[in-house]
């Protein structure tokens, strides 16, 4: 059995991971450790007290307590509003706290799109226009280049816990074009586990979704190998060691 721990913020699309740890098989369990998420906002001074040392060491000792091999701060905006080395020293500071190896959603993305081996990729955000090129920003920092970006404006993590996948498709379909590789979704708020598969047939290439590539990441820091072609492709290839 490999259990990995889960720090997510609040309530909006948590139930991804029951979803996907079922696509995963018997031997992989995700346990989800809810964080205060404070003022439910889209906005850089509430996403970077979200993502605060203090906000996440108060989920770690359940994590530990749960057996985890190891945790990933499961909120993309919270991580990526640090900038590159911000968020390396968040996740250092979640690894020392829980005595694991760490990582956080925004990293997630950049090791996933290394792993399919994309480097041009169309982001399709919920976030306001500020918070989007945000994300940009790290993942051009992390060597992978936003040939479209597309912000929904969407303030609430709530509101896009809303979003059925007529939403979702529509986002996907308005931000991709073909100088991109594949097509990322960056908001854990967003519900993606039942629909990557019909979204990659629909656009004809790989799809990389919060909550997807956050557990992809967890298996890589637990050193599994999982095939799960329900998943996506991101989850028919063999995991390769990435270096940040």
């Amino acid at each position: 059995m490999t259990a990995l721990g889960f720090l997510y913020p609040g309530h909006s699309a948590e139930d991804d991971y029951p979803r996907m740890e079922q696509l995963l098989g018997s031997d992989v369990r995700l346990d989800v450790v809810h964080t205060d998420i404070g003022e439910d906002a889209h906005r850089v001074d509430a996403l970077l007290k979200m993502g605060s040392p203090e906000r996440l060491t108060a989920g770690v000792e359940q994590l530990r307590m749960s057996g985890a091999e190891a945790v990933v701060w499961a909120c993309t905006s919270g991580s990526f509003v640090y900038g590159w080395e911000g968020a390396h020293d968040q996740i250092r500071a979640l690894a020392r706290s829980a005595g694991l190896p760490a990582s956080s959603t925004s990293f997630a993305f950049v090791h996933a799109a290394k792993e399919l081996g994309v480097r041009r990729v169309a982001v399709g955000a919920t976030y306001p226009d500020d918070v989007a090129n945000l994300f940009a920003d790290f993942l051009r920092a992390g060597g992978v280049e936003p040939v479209t970006v597309r912000a929904s404006g969407i303030i609430t993590a709530a509101e896009v816990g809303t979003w059925g996948y007529d939403e979702v498709l529509a986002l996907a379909r308005a931000v991709d074009g073909p100088d991109a590789e594949a097509v990322l979704l960056p908001d854990t708020a967003l519900h993606t586990a039942a629909h990557i598969p019909d979204l990659e047939k629909e656009l004809g290439k790989p799809v990389l979704t919060a909550n997807q590539v956050t557990v992809w990441e967890a298996l890589r820091l637990a050193d599994r190998k999982v095939n799960a072609p329900d998943l996506g492709a991101l989850f028919t290839r063999e995991p390769i060691v990435q270096a940040d």
